[in-house]
């Protein structure tokens, strides 16, 4: 798919929903980020991703990228230390093989949902709001590119 069909074919407004509705349920934060870039290697292009988009300054350090790299048709989703320590290194990979079967039918967005949908569960889990006063979005919600 080329780059300006996958970008027209998101729904930034049912993403950014689907984020919101995430964090409404936990103390966690959520982001997505779409690549035009092809990265030789995915997991690291998101750490890089993640640092840039200051992702381990969230206080309890439990942020989630979903790295979408839309011209090399790869993704990769990655937690912050106070999430992964939680949840384990086959967590992420379950998040993406849920993904992966929307992806390869071309139901992005869907897939790109379902995805915030299983990190939200899993930072409504670990992080929940029980007992909070207030929770401060710590991170935009928007979907972000490059």
């Amino acid at each position: 798919m080329q780059t300006n069909a996958f970008l027209h074919a998101l729904d930034n407004d049912r993403i950014v929903a689907a984020i919101q509705g995430a964090e409404n349920r936990s103390r966690g934060e959520i982001r997505v980020h779409v690549t035009n870039q092809a990265p030789a290697e995915v997991e690291a292009a998101a750490r890089a991703q993640f640092e840039k988009l200051e992702m381990t300054k969230t206080d309890l350090r439990n942020g989630v990228l979903i790295y979408v790299a839309q011209v090399s048709q790869t993704f990769a989703v990655i937690g912050d230390a106070g999430i992964h320590e939680r949840c384990g290194a086959a967590f992420w990979s379950d998040i993406a093989t849920a993904m992966q079967e929307d992806f390869r039918a071309g139901r992005f967005t869907e897939g790109i949902v379902k995805g915030v949908h299983e990190a939200g569960n899993a930072l409504a889990r670990y992080f929940p709001r029980e007992g909070v006063a207030r929770d401060v979005n710590e991170l935009s919600n928007d979907v972000t590119r490059d």
